[in-house]
């Protein structure tokens, strides 16, 4: 190795925090490194393979295998790969610098999990490798691309600097060398590294070995667990795979292992998480199922699972395709369609049945209720069989409901499915708009993500019923009501806010408010209005439905007083502004709108 320094660097910001965050909050936990270095070690080696489909003198070597070289009289560790290599740029971006993985919220979730949690976040956040140096007091990095030949040599003590020289490699790879802390003296023993890597790695397909008296040992089982049977696989190896496969800490909700034969033959293991993952800077909506071909790992970017089931993980291993399959033919193989169909028909069969109990099935759509919805906009083909898998809060119940069971509570004669979307569930609750609902005894179910602005119109109905938004359906409360007669203020109140409102109208679904919103009932609903807003894709202004209680006292009183032009102008700008907070809205001018109220209230008190 030329050890000519070629360059000195600084790492990123943020690396020197995340450095002190790994060393010291995880000081127990010193294990894990062997695991996260393996784990990178073999990701290395599937992206090789996925590039040699294109380019076949990418490919590995036919005996690819992770080397780990302890030696006790240089204190040394060696970890070694036959992978994809690094260049000396992406030395540079992968080992010193970390702007993509999230210092920030790295530190918040590892203050906040509990210790046996702490483990796996350092592998959810991306910041594997520099688990390293909780053993090793230097850390040198030796890679050279595949297709290259050059290679360098990334060393770092980890403590603000690193340095960049040439080096030598006979083939493309990484060899990662830690120079170990005297108190680490125990990862240079070569059955407490087996037992480490049969502990977190057994289930890496490709070999490991540990060197011991000159030979290389195995370490590791290496065989593909979705290729056994069942009844040949216990629920702790089944966890240790899951946690190994999406780097996940907890356990999984749902396990689905099934072998397919007949015209088409595969092996399938799929896994529902236990929790919500940590999205720390990650808006890739593709689902991420590995393909394997005869157990050679292929891609994880086939698109096995539609978007709306991207929270799902796991292994499909086929017979059916050749090992050498291109990019193209992916994209276009009927193999792959009949395998996608058939996964996602399994999944929602999983959680057809898990639905059956639900407080077990209540902690799964707390994490992934949102997902799922998305398959109700953008998958007419499912839209049937997922919406009975939805839950929602709801007016008059307590804790989750689904459709199947508002329908059954309906009144009758009512041929509606009401809701309400919003920000937050306990804040519809107590929503003007729903009062003329209460008191005429309808449930309306209440919603809270921003999916809900888009799902119900592509759904459209449910059994027959037709699912509304409350804010389009005022005169499904009105009917058949007498009210009292204002129209001269009302017509006062529209002439007062001018192009504000599209209409200010008369509502009999008001108890206990002077004013709710409502839409116009020519486009999206409030609260999709108030989301493309906020999006910034509102292409023109909304102008909301002004709709007042003709029976509240305040109504009464100003329309009283229509001789007062100045008095209801004022007035209709105040009720306006209100009717726009009470939706969570700001008011169109909010100093305006504070020296209104400020002198209504000065009035009132004098």
């Amino acid at each position: 190795m030329d050890e000519t320094v070629l360059e000195q660097h600084s790492f990123g910001a943020e690396v020197g925090r995340l450095l002190d965050l790994v060393v010291h909050s995880l000081y127990s936990e010193r294990e894990i490194f062997l695991r996260e270095l393996v784990a990178n070690a073999a990701d290395a080696v599937d992206r090789r393979r996925f590039e040699a489909l294109t380019d076949s003198n990418l490919a590995p070597p036919p005996d690819a295998k992770i080397r780990i070289v302890p030696d006790k009289d240089a204190s040394t560790l060696l970890i070694s790969d036959d992978g994809i290599g690094m260049t000396r740029q992406e030395l540079i971006d992968n080992l010193g610098t970390i702007a993509r993985s999230g210092t920030r919220a790295f530190a918040q979730n590892l203050a906040s999990a509990k210790p046996e949690d702490r483990p796996s976040l350092i592998g959810q956040f991306g910041v594997g490798f520099y688990s390293a140096f909780m053993v090793a007091d230097r850390v040198e990095v030796t890679s050279r691309k595949a297709g290259s030949e050059e290679a360098f040599t990334w060393a770092s003590e980890g403590a603000g600097q690193f340095t960049l020289a040439h080096a030598t490699r006979e083939q493309p790879g990484t060899d990662i060398v830690l120079h170990m802390k005297s108190d680490a003296s125990e990862y240079l023993e070569p059955m407490r590294l087996e037992t480490v890597i049969r502990k977190w790695a057994d289930h890496i397909t490709l070999p490991i070995t540990v060197a011991q008296d000159g030979k290389d040992q195995p370490a590791n089982e290496g065989t593909a667990l979705w290729r056994k049977a069942k009844s040949e696989t216990t629920e702790q190896s089944y966890k240790e795979f899951y946690r190994h496969l999406g780097h996940y800490f907890d356990e999984p909700w749902a396990t689905l292992h099934w072998k397919a034969e007949g015209t088409l033959e595969y092996f399938c293991l799929l896994f529902i998480p236990g929790m919500k993952p940590f999205d720390v800077v990650d808006n890739d909506r593709d689902a991420h199922v590995r393909l394997h071909v005869r157990r050679m790992f292929i891609t994880d970017k086939a698109d096995l699972l539609p978007h709306w089931l991207r929270f799902v993980s796991g292994v499909v291993d086929t017979e059916d395709l050749p090992l050498n399959v291109s990019r193209e033919m992916l994209q276009t193989t009927p193999v792959l369609a009949r395998i996608r169909k058939a996964l996602v028909g399994r999944v929602l069969s999983e959680l057809k049945n898990r639905a059956k109990e639900a407080e077990d099935y209540n902690k799964f759509y707390e994490n992934f209720g949102p997902i799922l919805k998305e398959g109700v906009w953008e998958d007419s083909e499912h839209r049937a069989e997922i919406a009975p898998l939805l839950r929602f809060r709801s007016s008059t119940q307590d804790g989750w409901t689904s459709l199947p069971e508002y329908v059954a509570r309906m009144q009758e004669g009512q041929d509606t499915i009401y809701y309400l979307s919003g920000d937050q569930a306990e804040a519809l609750k107590s929503s003007p708009q729903l009062e003329g609902f209460r008191a005429k005894g309808l449930e309306v179910l209440l919603m809270s993500d921003p999916i809900d602005s888009f799902w119900p119109e592509r759904m459209d109905s449910f059994e027959g019923k037709n699912l509304r938004s409350v804010t389009q359906a005022a005169e499904d409360i009105g009917k058949g009501e007498d009210q009292p007669d204002i129209s001269p203020l009302l017509a006062a109140m529209k002439a007062a806010l001018g192009d504000r409102v599209s209409d200010v109208r008369s509502t009999a679904r008001l108890t206990d408010s002077a004013v709710v919103l409502a839409s116009d009932g020519k486009g999206p609903d409030l609260a999709m209005q108030r989301l493309m807003r906020r999006a910034g894709r509102a292409t023109m202004p909304a102008r909301p439905v002004l709709e007042v209680n003709p029976k509240h006292r305040l109504i009464e009183t100003l329309s009283a007083k229509l001789d007062n032009t100045a008095l209801i102008a004022e007035a209709s700008e105040t009720l306006l502004d209100l009717a726009q907070v009470q939706e969570g809205d700001l008011p169109a001018d909010s100093t305006a709108f504070a020296r209104r109220v400020t002198t209504l209230l000065a009035g009132s008190l004098g």
